[in-house]
């Protein structure tokens, strides 16, 4: 996954904003066939409306919000990103469980230690494999 500065710094400042609940966004790239080319577009934050620190829910409204203006733009909504308050940035059960598309990409920013740890995953039928994240200029 390739972010540039700009946006990595969107990511954890709105991680850091939603806390102590997790803070959700969407991320937003081309497709290659029917799967991202790793660079990103645009991260976009978003409400949380599951308002809580343990699990997040990207707000209905947003999401289409990001999709539509994705789609004008020529893009599609390719991931998403959450924070975990209090655990390391690995999926948890719930996150694995909830991986509704196997070509997302599911970026996670532990806030547990002193300076974030931002790590990105595709998740498919339970299988997590991790995808290293590139920061551009």
């Amino acid at each position: 996954m390739r972010l540039t500065e700009r946006q990595y710094a969107v990511i954890v400042g709105h991680c850091y904003d939603g806390y102590p609940d997790e803070a959700c966004g969407l991320l937003t790239g081309r497709l290659v066939g029917a799967e991202s080319d790793g660079r990103i577009t645009d991260a976009v934050p978003c409400v949380n409306s599951a308002a809580s620190a343990i699990t997040y829910t990207v707000d209905g409204r947003d999401f289409l919000r990001v999709m539509r203006e994705a789609e004008a733009r020529g893009d599609e909504v390719v991931g998403v990103w959450h924070s975990h308050t209090h655990t390391d940035a690995y999926p948890s059960p719930t996150d694995v469980r909830l991986a509704s598309d196997p070509m997302w990409l599911y970026a996670i920013v532990s806030l547990r230690d002193g300076a974030p740890v931002v790590r990105a995953y595709r998740i498919s039928d339970g299988a997590i494999a991790e995808v290293p994240i590139a920061l551009e200029g």
